[in-house]
């Protein structure tokens, strides 16, 4: 995790966070069911959160997500309560009891309801509450009906501030949406039930308006047609059809760049694990890298380029990360 995002209630205007998160020595755990609940998890927790999902992607052994914090005014204490209530879809009677009991806390006000209050609203608003929040329940879940106990994640989480419009958010959504491409589960996204373009084209309305806000950009608001249209011909080149954006391998890519000194295609390159959008600390145009550069400074030994590192590899535009990637771009 980027050092300056473990200090708490940091704001970053107009920036959206790609988090990942993997499990312990990569192991593949998650079957369709394993899947499905942690992308329900996923929505619950964005909704009690505050958060807006952009779009998410949920593999075998690890997840995405795009997400994005909007500021928002005071809660009233029936918001609170309709938040709280979301984290427990199917309650037992103990936590109904326990809901009913904290609602009557609130109507009698006092030092108790301000210390609810208090602690409701420090898990919002927040992307690295946002992320313990979910891991931790989808841990309960995943070891009580696995018979199983221990630590399931192999880390906090990984996490890059990207740029909250244009180019750079519409690359990072494509990147986490053509997860299952590169792992070779299917050659479409849109066949990949557990991804957030996925649940777009079938209608879902809150993946869609993640759409929407990913393409809503300088020039205004867009509507789900045109979003789904411009993220396919993001993902698939100019052809948007999947024979368009042919896979790449490894070797073929290092070739290009290293040995033939060329570029790829951003739809080759999307389809190669590249290291800039999971630990690139920061991605953006080199504006807005500059902006937020001293943030991420903090603690560091070695100074932060002004303006960042331009990226390499393909026709990335003027896209820029803060952190140099000494081991190369490739996974």
């Amino acid at each position: 995790m980027i050092g300056f995002m473990r200090e708490k209630r940091i704001k970053f205007p107009g920036a959206v966070y790609h988090c990942m998160s993997r499990t312990v020595a990569g192991e593949r755990l998650f079957e369709k069911r394993e899947k499905e609940v942690l992308r329900k998890m996923l929505w619950q927790v964005a909704e009690f959160s505050g958060g807006e999902i952009l779009t998410y992607c949920v593999m075998s052994n690890h997840f995405h997500v795009l997400l994005h914090f909007r500021e928002e005014g005071a809660l009233s204490d029936q918001e609170l309560m309709r938040r709280y209530r979301i984290l427990y879809p199917k309650p037992t009677k103990y936590q109904v009891a326990s809901a009913r009991v904290l609602e009557r806390k609130l109507a009698q006000g006092g030092e108790a309801a301000a210390e609810i209050r208090e602690k409701l609203l420090a898990r919002m608003g927040d992307v690295s509450e946002f992320m313990k929040t979910l891991k931790q329940r989808f841990s309960i879940w995943f070891n009580q009906n696995h018979d199983r106990f221990g630590t399931l994640w192999a880390e906090r989480f990984k996490c890059v501030l990207v740029e909250g419009r244009g180019f750079a958010l519409q690359t990072m959504a494509a990147y986490i949406d053509l997860n299952p491409v590169r792992a070779g589960l299917v050659e479409d996204p849109k066949d990949y039930r557990f991804c957030g373009y996925a649940e777009a084209v079938a209608g879902g309305t809150p993946a869609l308006e993640g759409l929407r806000t990913i393409w809503s950009g300088y020039s205004g608001p867009v509507n789900p047609t045109e979003a789904l249209r411009q993220h396919r011909l993001l993902l698939f080149g100019q052809g948007a059809e999947p024979g368009a954006g042919a896979s790449i391998s490894r070797e073929a890519a290092l070739r290009v760049l290293e040995q033939e000194g060329g570029v790829l295609p951003k739809s080759a390159a999307l389809r190669c694990r590249i290291r800039y959008f999971t630990d690139g600390a920061i991605l953006g145009s080199k504006e807005f890298v500059r902006g937020f550069r001293k943030e991420w400074q903090r603690g560091r030994e070695r100074p932060v380029p002004e303006a960042g590192h331009t990226m390499k590899g393909a026709d990335w535009g003027d896209l820029s990360v803060a952190k140099a990637l000494k081991r190369g771009i490739f996974d």
